[in-house]
Parts: structure tokens; C-alpha cells; sequence
């Protein structure tokens, strides 16, 4: 099998990381994946931030961590490298959006993968950039407030090893 198929079997969603941060060519590769992600008439609405500061993880987790109503549990795993994957609705509109949003996220957990580094989809990312600490995250940055969040993807060096796949549903595919 070739190993772009192998890939995309083996990648798990990994909830444990080292300390150590990603280098820096590694995140560059894992970036150019999710810019050449497919887009919805070729709009590229998504956007992605990339965050490797401490103090700015901490408080994206922390709000992530009250929207789910688990307040003080770090729901980024202590990933060293998150990258908030936004969309403008307005680019196509909000259904477009939240799709070609989610091409993203998956080029960049496929394209992490193939680089010896996990990742996982850390959802909320919706519900936190609506609240006025999100907005008020997005201007720091230089952002429009009308982006959406489409998801979270934490990545970093996994402690430990990656789980094994669960079994694949009956079914899946139905041929007709």
C-alpha cells in the first residue's frame, strides 16, 4: 500500500504530549498541508493561527475546558503547538466555511502524522470565539471578529504510544 493511504489509516488522535516543542520545519510542512486543503469554489476561507506561547495555550484551554463545563482540566493534552483553524463565513458562507474549515484540520492532522508528530481535533473552538474572550483573542491577533471557529489542532511529540485503531463499523460503505 502507498504510504499516503497508510497514513491516513494509522493516524490516531493523540492526548499526551512531551514538552518539547515541534521544529520549526516540521510546522512549516504541517502549515503548507493545510493551506492546500481543498476549498469550497476555491475561496480559502479558513485561516490558521498558530499559537506556541504558554500563556496563550493556557487561556484557549482554559476557556475550552468551561464551554465543555470541565473548568481546571487542560483539554489540550499539554501540546506544546495548537493551531486554531478559523473560517470566514462571508467568504462563500457559513456551511462552506465550516467545510472547507474541516479539510483543514484533517490535512493537518494526516500531514502531522506523516511527520512523526500527533495531533488531535480539540472541538469548542465554535463556541469559544463567540464569547468576548475569543473576539477579544481575535483582534489581538489582527483577525476580523466575523471569523468562526472550526476546531483546535494540538500537536506535539506523543508520550508514549499512539492508541490502537479502533475496530471499523459494519456497514461503512454501502454500494448501490
Amino acid at each position: 500500500m502507498n504510504e499516503t493511504l497508510n497514513i491516513l489509516k494509522e493516524r490516531r488522535s493523540i492526548r499526551d504530549y512531551k514538552a518539547q516543542q515541534i521544529k520549526g520545519e516540521e510546522l512549516d510542512a504541517i502549515l503548507e498541508a493545510g493551506v492546500y486543503a481543498p476549498s469550497a469554489m476555491g475561496k480559502q476561507s479558513a485561516t490558521i493561527v498558530v499559537v506556541q506561547d504558554k500563556e496563550t495555550i493556557a487561556e484557549l484551554s482554559r476557556l475550552n475546558a468551561e464551554i465543555m463545563g470541565k473548568p481546571g482540566i487542560d483539554l489540550f493534552y499539554g501540546a506544546p503547538t495548537v493551531l486554531v483553524v478559523l473560517a470566514d463565513p462571508t467568504a462563500s458562507n457559513t456551511v462552506n466555511a465550516d467545510h472547507d474549515g474541516a479539510l483543514v484540520m484533517g490535512n493537518l492532522m494526516n500531514a502531522a502524522w506523516s511527520l512523526g508528530i500527533g495531533s488531535c481535533w480539540v472541538n469548542r473552538a465554535k463556541e469559544t470565539f463567540e464569547k468576548p474572550e475569543g473576539k477579544a483573542l481575535l483582534k489581538k491577533w489582527g483577525l476580523p471578529e466575523t471569523l468562526i471557529g472550526i476546531g483546535n489542532c494540538v500537536l506535539g511529540y506523543a508520550e508514549g504510544a499512539a492508541p490502537a485503531p479502533k475496530p471499523r463499523k459494519e456497514n461503512y460503505i454501502v454500494r448501490v
